[in-house]
């Protein structure tokens, strides 16, 4: 199960809205086929893995085992149903590392395998396996996308110097922003508000890594926000949150999405993702809307990047995060990096 949650991993930013999933087949103690989820509406892990084995070891499958990090699906998609084909070959056991909490699985591959005379066991490294595919589970459960918050700040707890535009404050460093590229790429989505987008100017790509790019996602309430800004010129697809009074044009590129602004617009954004099926939503805007999602309990992960060599002593104040658990602790080119979970 471990090999099967380290091949799943190597879908990592290419699998969404599917989940990543790792498949092995074992006969007598000797690995004779594996595969992974490589890519959303592409073959299954597990049909990859039965792709792999050699013709000289097709007649082991009657007495092999497979092992997989998340279900079989027992459902027709993009792909027929894992569950069937698992059946078809005569595989006698399958080891699963968790049940896959989508409505149209939840057990069904399970109950499909079971009837058909295959030993079935479930919850083999389930921790492991249900972290790794999180936002997925979020999405189906929760029915939002799974929500990291990220910041950088000041040793002394601020993200700039003031809220007037002018020359930003550089806390993060070359290898730190490459890993915020990495984490970009993780994500379906990038989320900043009206400010960060007029005074940054981001381009919120992932020039620094490889993988998709997330969909951009910026507030723009009345339609004030500049033409020049590289996400309106760029020509890579972005969505702007604004409200109904809002009639400008943004060009090809840009959707608009109205939302009601008279009430808390955060559920309104992740009610919008979920409906076009993204999984995981990384928000880069300033202190103000950060805040906004912590105040309204609709976060998962926060990443905090701290340069302690940059003391401000006064300015913009970072987010403020309620008492939560600390999962991670690294350095990032010197700055410190802690992970929470709300």
């Amino acid at each position: 199960m471990h090999r099967c949650l380290q091949l799943a991993r190597c879908g990592v930013g290419s699998t969404s809205p599917n989940p990543m999933v790792g498949a092995v087949i074992v006969c007598d103690g000797r690995i004779i086929g594996e595969g992974y989820h490589i890519r959303a509406g592409e073959p299954h892990a597990e049909v990859n893995a039965v792709n792999s084995v050699k013709e000289c070891d097709r007649s082991l499958l009657a007495l092999s085992t497979i092992y997989v990090s998340l279900e079989p699906c027992s459902h027709y998609g993009k792909t027929p149903p894992c569950c069937d084909l698992i059946i078809s070959c005569g595989i006698p056991r399958v080891v699963i590392g968790t049940t896959d909490y989508n409505a149209q699985v939840n057990g069904g591959g399970i109950e499909r395998m079971r009837a058909a005379g295959i030993e079935v066991t479930v919850d083999v490294l389930q921790a492991e396996s249900y972290r790794l595919n999180e936002p997925f589970f979020t999405f189906h459960r929760q029915q939002r996308p799974f929500v990291t918050l990220k910041w950088a700040q000041s040793g002394d707890g601020f993200v700039d110097r003031c809220r007037d535009g002018g020359e930003a404050l550089r806390i993060s460093n070359p290898i730190s922003s490459i890993s915020v590229h990495k984490l970009r790429a993780s994500h379906d989505a990038i989320f900043v508000g009206r400010r960060t987008a007029l005074l940054d100017n981001p381009s919120l790509d992932i020039r620094h890594w490889v993988g998709r790019r997330p969909l951009r996602l910026v507030v723009d309430r009345m339609g004030t926000l500049p033409d020049s800004l590289r996400i309106f010129t760029d020509g890579f697809p972005t969505v702007i949150y604004t409200s109904a009074g809002n009639n400008r044009v943004y060009g090809d590129s840009v959707e608009c999405v109205v939302l009601d602004f008279e009430s808390d617009i955060i559920p309104q954004v992740l009610a919008h993702l979920h409906s076009i099926r993204l999984n995981s939503l990384l928000v880069e805007g300033g202190p103000r809307l950060l805040q906004s999602f912590i105040d309204s309990s609709l976060w998962d992960v926060a990443r905090v990047e701290v340069n302690g060599n940059i003391v401000v002593g006064s300015g913009v104040a970072a987010p403020a995060l309620p008492l939560c658990k600390v999962v991670e602790k690294s350095c990032s080119g010197g700055n410190e990096v802690t992970i929470y979970r709300r």
